[in-house]
């Protein structure tokens, strides 16, 4: 199996956190890059918007990644904060797909399966395991740029598992 690398990334519409991790043909992970695209609210929305494009353009030009891993739309508590979610969103699978990745959607239940074992563990535990399986000297924080990190694994251990079902491996 050849390695992979993935472009995780956490939509928010203050913080968006964005993850590359590695999978070498070892099955190894390693932390190529991670951070957090900060938007000031002092900015108009498409200013936001154009700026969280331009930094995951960015990202991707310089790290090349394989294939891009985002959250799948969740629940959100009031129409207003789903709509400004979806839109940042919007833009990330466009400055993705804009770059020729592919993109893979993952529910938050998943991403948590994934990582940690338990699909409602809290924030904290997501972050100890996230640092944990790079070998960081200490959790990613914003928990934005965890959760990313953790998008960009549970797509390289589910594509690792198809991949072992596909050829009729060990599973």
């Amino acid at each position: 199996m050849k390695g992979m690398r993935v472009l995780g990334i956490d939509c928010g519409s203050e913080i968006t956190g964005y993850g590359v991790v590695e999978q070498g043909s070892d099955g190894h992970l390693r932390h190529i890059t991670s951070g957090a695209i900060k938007l000031s609210l002092r900015n108009t929305l498409a200013m936001r918007l154009s700026h969280v494009f331009s930094e995951l353009r960015t990202v991707i030009q310089l790290h090349r990644p394989d294939v891009a891993a985002i959250e799948d739309v969740f629940y959100a508590l009031n129409a207003k904060t789903a709509l400004k979610l979806g839109q940042v969103r919007g833009v990330a699978l466009l400055a993705a797909s804009s770059c020729g990745l592919q993109v893979a959607e993952y529910a938050p239940l998943t991403v948590k399966s994934a990582v940690v074992g338990y699909g409602k563990a809290e924030k904290q535990q997501v972050q100890q395991m996230v640092a944990r399986l790079l070998d960081l000297p200490e959790p990613p924080h914003p928990s934005d740029v965890a959760d990313a990190l953790a998008i960009a694994i549970c797509h390289l251990h589910t594509s690792a598992t198809l991949l072992r079902q596909k050829v009729g491996g060990p599973r």
